[in-house]
């Protein structure tokens, strides 16, 4: 049994529809993350399942009981806000014992459930200070603190990392996965950065106007996309159609590939070509699937390059391709450049033929 389960939702906001027969299972102690452009309607699953949001139709059913209609406070989950949503009058301790003032219980079991929870985010000896004068990063770890204080079996964050500088939210996400593995608590995650998702979830819901489009653990949904939004979406990609002229070649303007997988003659196919699949070879290689290209632009980002080039054979799209800095070693590339490169035959897998 899953642990959470979603029916057949459907949200509609006026004549906007925000939510369209989402059908999801998410398992116990499972990091899912809901990832997608703008207003393709993650934070809205995110609120609907906290009750925040009142679905038109279909259900939402948590460790086996029916929540649909439950109202927020009567729902099992902690929740952390982009914004850190905490008491400017409050100090940190009295904002992480916030949730645990509706339960019976001594000020000293407050205290040390606090203390306990300020230790267990980095911050222990903060409980006086003020929100005012910690960091982004410390006032997101204090809102995670409150979030799981009163042992929620659920746990919902809504772009938690958002409003960090680069070097927090790299630390924090670290952070936050880390302390999730070790509680094993039942999580789930908005974010509209891939880097992000692919680094924290088990497994990824990218969505796209109101609907799920794929479901999978972070490799499948960077090396087996389901449909060209989901190859575009997640990382830099190529995309090239090219028709079999055999169960394993297609051809690709003036270009003879070999494919992975059995082909059927006659047949158009569509194939993703991650940036780093591409490979640079000595002019002379004459590897297979390999041709030349002239490059276009050449961007140096540290540890790699980002090359556009075009190849030399009509009927083909410019393509990206990316090249470790230490290849490159002594090896200028600049536009005008001529390279021989090749598309390695297990890199060649079609899509699906239905987008």
């Amino acid at each position: 049994m899953a642990h959470l389960e979603i029916k057949g939702l459907h949200k509609q906001f006026g004549s906007f529809k925000a939510l369209e027969e989402i059908e999801l299972a998410v398992k116990r102690g499972e990091f899912v993350v809901l990832l997608g452009p703008s207003g393709c309607g993650k934070t809205t699953l995110l609120r609907t399942i906290a009750g925040l949001e009142r679905q038109d139709r279909g259900q939402i059913l948590h460790a086996g009981k029916d929540i649909s209609s439950l109202s927020p406070a009567a729902r099992d989950y902690g929740i952390v806000f982009q914004s850190y949503a905490l008491f400017p009058n409050l100090n940190v301790g009295q904002n992480v014992a916030y949730g645990l003032n509706n339960r019976r219980a001594g000020r000293e079991a407050f205290k040390h459930r606090v203390d306990e929870m300020l230790a267990l985010v980095g911050l222990p000896g903060t409980e006086n200070k003020f929100p005012s004068q910690l960091s982004g990063g410390q006032q997101q770890r204090i809102a995670l603190a409150r979030a799981l204080a009163t042992r929620p079996d659920l746990l919902l964050l809504d772009e938690p990392l958002s409003a960090l500088d680069a070097i927090e939210r790299l630390r924090l996400r670290s952070e936050i996965r880390s302390l999730q593995q070790t509680l094993g608590v039942t999580t789930i995650m908005v974010t509209h950065d891939q880097e992000e998702a692919l680094a924290m979830a088990d497994r990824i819901v990218v969505m796209k106007n109101g609907r799920i489009q794929q479901v999978g653990n972070p490799h499948e949904i960077y090396r087996s996309p389901c449909n060209d939004f989901v190859a575009d979406f997640i990382g830099r990609g190529n995309m090239i159609e090219a028709t079999a002229v055999d169960t394993e070649h297609v051809e690709y303007g003036g270009l003879k590939l070999r494919s992975a997988s059995e082909l059927n003659p006659g047949n158009r196919y569509r194939f993703s070509i991650r940036p780093e699949d591409i490979r640079l070879l000595a002019p002379l290689d004459h590897s297979e699937n390999s041709f030349f290209a002239t490059v276009d632009k050449c961007e140096f980002l540290g540890a790699f390059s980002l090359v556009s080039m075009t190849p030399i054979v009509d009927g083909t799209q410019p393509m990206l391709a990316q090249f470790s800095s230490n290849y490159l070693a002594g090896r200028p590339i600049h536009p005008g450049s001529m390279l021989r490169v090749s598309i390695p035959a297990e890199h060649l897998y079609p899509m699906p033929e239905v987008a």
